[in-house]
């Protein structure tokens, strides 16, 4: 019988897992994240099947526990907390839960735009504080305005459709253009400066790779307009923070919406402010430039829950239990490693 460990499972999820796992698999359910932290019993280094959230860490120093581990089942799109290189040369096949959050992570993008342009988060506040001044919340409409995305992948087609539903003209970039949205929804590809210079609102769909560590860094943002909005739903390391915030602070842009940051695990997961090997320096600086950027007026930060509907939790599972099931049958569907 397979062995199977899910990592970071939520309360609200146990018992379709267990469903799963009855009579066809050794399941254990584990609360917390798989990192170096976590307490490995010989009988948990036995796994065959691992599956986890984005709230894992495994590197090879984890990996190499786990002598016969053959598949790695996320149950989230992004991998950049997986040792992909890892896996490669120890055969170890990681899949992913491709397509459960396209209309979920689009959706929220759009209400961070709209939580920005029309300040509703800072009127809600001051109004619960009673300070009512209604002159400081003129803001900005979506209809007529260029919104440029970044990435056309599933989340960014969405993003195109809803784009052109409220009456906006779409730039975009991507390396991998899709003629497919030229033609239906008369997506305009251009270079990335391009698109900084001539959008109103700027959302990023990237996936996190080595090559666009900081693609919108301190240069970039000079080039986008006064009135222009950042919205970051996909990963915070593809923003430099200290050059968002320094921009934000001295109004150079009109707004952030944020559900993404650098070092977001202090944040997201209190525990790690426990970690001593995970607060290096880096760390340390990034999480106070995070704390200062909350203090903004101009901007609105969630913690990274725009995948969070129970649509999409329903079709996280789904998808990460075919995953399971497709590999043990022979055939590797959602895989990451090419």
């Amino acid at each position: 019988m397979k062995k199977i460990l899910f990592f970071d499972v939520k309360d609200n999820e146990t018992e379709q897992l267990k469903n799963f796992c009855d009579k066809n698999f050794e399941c254990q359910l584990l609360a917390e994240p798989l990192n170096d932290k976590t307490q490995l019993t010989d009988e948990i280094k036995q796994a065959e099947i691992l599956s986890c959230f984005t709230f894992s860490r495994v590197d090879a120093k984890i990996l190499k526990q786990f002598p016969k581990l053959k598949l790695i089942a996320l149950r989230s799109v992004g991998f950049n907390h997986i040792d992909i290189d890892y896996c490669k040369e120890h055969n170890i096949q990681v899949v992913n839960s491709f397509g459960y959050g396209n209309v979920t992570v689009a959706e929220f993008a759009f209400g961070l735009m709209l939580d920005v342009m029309r300040k509703i988060s800072r009127s809600y506040m001051n109004l619960k504080n009673e300070h009512l001044n209604r002159d400081i919340y003129t803001g900005l409409e979506l209809k007529n305005k260029n919104i440029g995305i970044i990435g056309t992948g599933a989340i960014g087609r969405e993003v195109v459709r809803i784009a052109k539903g409220v009456g906006m003209e779409v730039l975009s970039y991507d390396i991998y253009p899709q003629n497919t949205l030229v033609e239906k929804y008369g997506v305009k590809y251009v270079e990335l400066d391009e698109l900084l210079k001539n959008s109103d609102v700027i959302s990023l769909h990237a996936p996190l790779t080595k090559d666009n560590l900081h693609m919108i860094d301190a240069e970039k943002i000079k080039l986008m307009k006064p009135q222009a909005i950042l919205v970051n739903t996909a990963r915070g390391e593809l923003i430099d923070t200290k050059a968002l915030y320094e921009a934000l602070s001295e109004n150079r842009i009109f707004g952030a919406g944020l559900d993404v940051l650098e070092s977001e695990n202090i944040f997201t997961q209190p525990e790690t402010t426990l970690d001593f090997d995970y607060l290096t320096d880096d760390v340390i600086r990034q999480t106070l430039i995070n704390d200062r950027l909350l203090k903004l007026h101009n901007v609105v930060v969630t913690p990274h829950i725009a995948y969070n509907t129970q649509e999409a939790q329903d079709r996280i599972l789904n998808i990460t239990m075919n995953n399971i099931t497709s590999f043990l049958n022979g055939e590797i569907r959602n895989g990451v490693i090419t």
